[in-house]
């Protein structure tokens, strides 16, 4: 990309934060383990508005600590018997609409990525932010999602 096309993807608000061939593998992680990628404004609403049931909400990320922590305790949380109903995900730096959407139902949680968050019958209910994640293990972010499920699945 030219410095020009930077400049009019900046004006254009479109800014392309990360490359496709780095992201896509990145986003596997999730989607390939059942988590659907929600990609814009409408996926996002569709999905966590008076939704009836639960909705695993995971905001992806490409550093490290979602890489070694968030993912996969993430997938390891949905192993047992109780589980979400749903498993999605946006990606930070990658689907601006769909997480500045998901960011919305987040509040009173300042924008964190990762992040990962359960929703019951479309209202927040456990929250996960990026200081919760860092510096924890995946089996200690699993163990406290199945906590959650525990008390809201």
């Amino acid at each position: 990309m030219t410095l020009q096309q930077v400049y009019l993807s900046h004006q254009n608000k479109n800014i392309i934060m990360y490359p496709v061939e780095l992201t896509t593998p990145i986003s596997r992680d999730l989607t390939d383990f059942g988590f659907k990628s929600l990609v814009n404004s409408d996926d996002v609403t569709h999905v966590l508005e008076n939704n009836e049931g639960t909705v695993l909400l995971v905001v992806n990320s490409v550093c490290g600590c979602a890489a070694a922590n968030a993912r996969p305790g993430a997938k390891m949380s949905v192993t047992g018997e109780k589980k979400p109903d749903q498993m999605v995900t946006v990606f930070a730096g990658v689907d601006k609409d769909a997480v500045e959407k998901a960011r919305e139902y987040l509040l009173p949680y300042p924008p964190s990525s990762p992040s990962i968050a359960l929703f019951k019958d479309g209202r927040l209910v456990h929250m996960l932010e990026r200081r919760h994640i860092e510096g924890n293990s995946a089996q200690a972010i699993a163990f406290n999602l199945q906590s959650a499920y525990e008390k809201f699945c």
